[in-house]
């Protein structure tokens, strides 16, 4: 018996990869768009690894990236997306965005608007100057900041949280502008990430 357990142990991991493996026979690029920007009719290309009517939607951003099969699944895994930097800097004792952080907002908000299911938490963070409750306050000013632009940007408010750390989780531990630089932020964590 002790060796049938062994063989199944080898077995079912090396069957369960070959069934990820298998490519079902579909064309290669299936799933593309279409001159003109709609999506392909070609009934042999599946554009989901879940099936139809899964509600995973599988269309990477314009500009996202790509060539990774896994990376084209959800823009978010990709490392060369802008979705890719979620952390927005602030300056000293400021809430205003930064000219340089609205392009990564605004791909943020993007792929929120299109996929009403994904929910994303704004944790606001200071650097540890100012008083305790100051920082939480500043936190949150932060948080709501970036929340107010993705509002704008057509993101139902149901897909976003904000919350206020205040100077409680430091990214970097320092007493100098380089470690404060670094906590004066705006994390976005997405659910399940």
């Amino acid at each position: 018996m002790n060796k049938w357990v062994k063989l199944g142990v080898v077995l079912v991991p090396l069957l369960m990869l070959g069934a990820c493996g298998s490519t079902g026979g579909a064309k290669k690029g299936g799933g593309a768009a279409a001159p003109g920007g709609t999506p392909s009719t070609d009934s042999s290309a599946s554009t989901s690894p879940f099936g139809s009517g899964s509600g995973v939607d599988v269309t990477p951003l314009p500009g996202a990236g790509g060539g990774d099969t896994m990376a084209a699944m959800d823009p978010l895994n990709d490392p060369s997306s802008p979705l890719a930097k979620r952390v927005i800097y602030f300056e000293y004792d400021s809430n205003t965005i930064r000219p340089e952080d609205r392009a990564t907002i605004e791909a943020h908000a993007q792929y929120l608007a299109q996929r009403g299911n994904v929910k994303v938490a704004l944790e606001g963070h200071a650097d540890e100057r100012g008083s305790r409750e100051y920082n939480i306050a500043l936190g949150e000013r932060r948080a709501n900041a970036v929340r107010d632009v993705m509002s704008l940007l057509g993101v139902a408010s149901s897909q976003v949280s904000t919350v206020s750390y205040g100077e409680e989780r430091p990214a970097v531990l320092g007493d100098d502008e380089s470690a404060w630089r670094m906590n004066r932020r705006v994390e976005l964590v997405y659910s399940g990430q």
